[in-house]
């Protein structure tokens, strides 16, 4: 995604399960995507004219939604780094990638350890094309793209890709960064996110931001279903409880469950965003 294509609105998690057509025949660009429209919000060329209507009209009713966009791809940053150089993570499961930009999370990791791997998966056709074309690892790491859909945990955890670039037997970094708030509650997203953690070993690590209204103005959250349907997605804005029980079973890393804009972000360029303008909650938990 760019400062990675991930916003508190961004990419759907993946091509639908069992979709063969090929990347660049399920590319309409008559239809709104995540993708293409936090591309348009942060500045890139990656997107039509419905992503930026979409994107317009949601920035009408909450103005603050770019700069959510922006904190939210810091924050990514500020997690890899923590990941790699503290907890001495130096593998990577990033999915919901969203289409590249600077500061992907293979770059963030090589550039402090070369040897990093990373695995990115997505569903978008366009998210396809340029993540093949620019996630190029260097020479002493290695970068893999599954096309494949979130909410299918075991295509992903099975794909050839996935078992030639990772091993499964050391720590690994998942990555699910603003693509929660994409699967509803009654679609699994607890269940989905556990079969992931219940997968890797000891000492791997969930990152994880969603969107939440605990921070936005009374009036504003009682238009959230309003905005959603006009965004043309559902999105499951969760309060601080429904967030948490992501980590379920995992040892949060301090300082815990923080809006995304406050994450250790003391290095960040001060003053920070409110809670109010990043509207997205981010955590890490280390799996025992």
């Amino acid at each position: 995604m760019t400062d990675q294509q991930r916003d508190p609105f961004t990419p759907d998690p993946g091509a639908r399960t069992g979709d063969a057509t090929p990347p660049s025949q399920r590319i309409d660009t008559t239809v709104p995507h995540p993708a293409r429209r936090y591309d348009y919000w942060l500045g890139g060329k990656d997107n039509f004219a419905a992503d930026r209507a979409s994107g317009d009209a949601i920035a009408a009713a909450y103005p603050p939604v770019r700069i959510a966009a922006v904190e939210n791809r810091k924050f990514l940053r500020r997690a890899v780094t923590y990941l790699v150089r503290e907890a001495g993570i130096r593998q990577f499961l990033d999915i919901g990638t969203g289409i590249p930009t600077a500061n992907n999370t293979h770059e963030v990791a090589q550039s402090i350890v070369p040897d990093a791997r990373v695995v990115y998966v997505d569903n978008d056709p366009i998210v396809l094309v340029h993540a093949r074309a620019l996630l190029t690892s260097s020479p002493d790491g290695a970068t893999a793209y599954i096309d494949a859909d979130l909410r299918d945990p075991e295509k992903i955890l099975n794909d050839p890709d996935l078992l030639r670039t990772l091993d499964m037997s050391q720590p690994i970094g998942l990555m699910l960064v603003a693509v929660l708030h994409f699967i509803m509650d009654e679609d699994g997203a607890h269940e989905i996110v556990r079969r992931l953690v219940d997968a890797m070993p000891s000492g791997s690590h969930l990152t994880v931001t969603n969107g939440t209204l605990d921070f936005v103005p009374p009036e504003l959250a009682a238009q959230a279903d309003a905005i959603s349907a006009r965004s043309g997605i559902n999105m499951a804005l969760r309060n601080r409880a429904e967030f948490g029980r992501f980590f379920e079973g995992l040892d949060l890393v301090e300082p815990g469950i923080q809006p995304v804009s406050q994450w250790r972000a003391d290095d960040e360029p001060q003053p920070r965003p409110s809670p109010a303008e990043s509207a997205v909650y981010a955590a890490i938990g280390r799996k025992p």
